[in-house]
Parts: structure tokens; C-alpha cells; sequence
């Protein structure tokens, strides 16, 4: 589904994913999906995943582990879609709106309609049935940018919220508006990281599907031992943990022999 590319990236490649992950974001920025700053955004990214040693850390597993429950938990759970979530992991996306009933909701801070319209198509190339956040909009109040916008279906009524690739305020905003959020963000030290109630310091390429994973190992479970693992699970006990490894891997530079 994926237009093609110039680059030819052989799989023996030690940047292998990080190109692939990189050459998404290129076609969605030719689909009219992904902004410019948005690729100034995964750039920043990177540099922390580099840090973390491209990999799913363990607080990051303990956060996967707890966002599932609370997934499973929530009667409303949405997932909020931007334009980098939407060109990187779209397949990922809907597999899971599909496994926990969440609806699907486009939410972008350089907002139009047209851009709007094809991210929904977007998704809808890889399965999703209803996209939200294209027609009747309300507030979050207090709220001013583009990100205040959402659909009373979506957003507006939910009880929990996904977020990836997120802007700080709006998660402010939507907890003081009594919503729980799961945050995925690989700064843990951003205000997306620390208003959200269960923060995954990981890349979302690796993140969504993991979440995928836990949710059905875990669809038995009573909602006792689901609120088992929400009741262990320390935000910013597991962001501390992530900085120590961050300060860990930036500490060990290689000496000359």
C-alpha cells in the first residue's frame, strides 16, 4: 500500500529500521499526511532513541504491561491519530481499535480539513472502519490551538485517551478534563511524559505492537487482576528508570585503546 520509494535499503543494513521508519515518513509527507515539523519532530525523537539503545526498555515493558489494563479497563478508550502515527503505524492502529473497541480519531496540531480527509483514507487503506474528528467538532476548554478540536463521539466522550507523538498542553488539558492518558514519547522528561498517567518511553514502531501483544495475553483476566497491574504501576518511578538508562548510555563513551 506503500508508494514506492527511490532508496533501495538493503536488509543487512545496521540502520535498517530506523531508514524504513525514516522513508514512511518521507511518502507520508508526499501523501499530504505528515507536516515538515512534523519530521523535525522524529528527529528529536531519534536522538532519544538512540540514547535508549534503539531498543524497549524495562520500565518501557512495565508501561506496555499497564496500558494494556487500562485499555482493557476503559468502556470509552480512544486512540488520537496524527499525521506521523498514522504514516508509521497505521497497520498497528487499527488491529488495535479492532481488539479493545476503541475508536479511531484524528487529532493534529497543524490542522486542515484536507489534510484531515487523507489521513482518515489512510487509515482506511488499512482497515479502519470509522474514522472520527472530520465533521462536528467541540472544545477542550481553555485549550486554543488546532489540538483543543475534538469529536463529542471521540475525544469529547472518552474515558481514556492514546496518545503518540504528542504536544504537551493537550494532555494537560485533557486530564484536567477527567480523562486518563497513556502517552507514547521518547523524551521522558517532556510534559507529555509527565501529566500522563501511564507514560511508554519507547519508539511507537516498536510500542504499538507490543500494546497489541499484551492486550490479548491479557483479554482473560477479572478486572481484579487487570487493576493488579495499574495499581504496581508507578509513572514517575518508571520515567526515572528510563533517565538512568539514558544517563547510563550517554556516560559510556568509548575510550581509545
Amino acid at each position: 500500500m506503500w508508494g514506492e520509494s527511490d532508496l533501495r535499503i538493503p536488509k543487512s543494513h545496521p540502520r535498517y529500521e530506523s531508514l524504513v521508519t525514516r522513508e514512511r515518513l518521507v511518502e507520508g509527507f508526499k501523501k499530504g499526511i505528515v507536516v515538515p515539523q512534523g519530521l523535525i519532530a522524529h528527529g528529536r525523537g531519534e536522538a532519544f532513541d538512540y540514547l535508549l539503545g534503539e531498543r524497549t526498555v524495562p520500565p518501557a515493558e512495565k508501561a506496555i504491561k499497564a496500558a494494556a489494563s487500562l485499555l482493557l479497563l476503559s468502556e470509552r478508550p480512544v486512540i488520537s491519530v496524527n499525521g506521523n502515527l498514522a504514516a508509521l503505524c497505521p497497520e498497528y492502529v487499527v488491529e488495535l481499535s479492532d481488539l479493545i473497541g476503541a475508536k479511531i480519531e484524528v487529532n493534529l496540531f497543524h490542522w486542515s480539513s484536507e489534510r484531515a480527509r487523507r489521513i482518515a483514507e489512510h487509515l482506511r487503506e488499512f482497515g479502519a472502519k470509522e474514522v472520527l474528528g472530520l465533521g462536528c467538532k467541540e472544545k477542550i476548554k481553555g485549550l486554543e490551538s488546532y489540538r483543543g478540536l475534538v469529536d463529542p463521539k471521540g475525544i469529547g466522550s472518552a474515558d481514556t485517551v492514546l496518545v503518540s507523538i504528542e504536544d504537551g498542553d493537550r494532555t494537560e488539558f485533557l486530564k484536567k478534563s477527567g480523562k486518563r492518558v497513556i502517552a507514547i514519547d521518547l523524551n521522558p522528561l517532556s510534559r507529555t511524559s509527565l501529566a500522563a498517567d501511564i507514560t511508554i518511553v519507547d519508539n511507537v514502531v516498536r510500542a504499538l505492537p507490543k500494546i497489541i501483544e499484551e492486550v490479548k495475553k491479557m483479554r482473560g483476566l477479572s478486572r481484579n487482576e487487570l487493576s493488579a497491574f495499574l495499581d504496581e504501576f508507578d509513572n514517575f518511578g518508571e520515567l526515572g528508570e528510563c533517565l538512568e538508562i539514558i544517563k547510563k548510555r550517554a556516560m559510556e563513551v568509548p575510550q581509545n585503546e
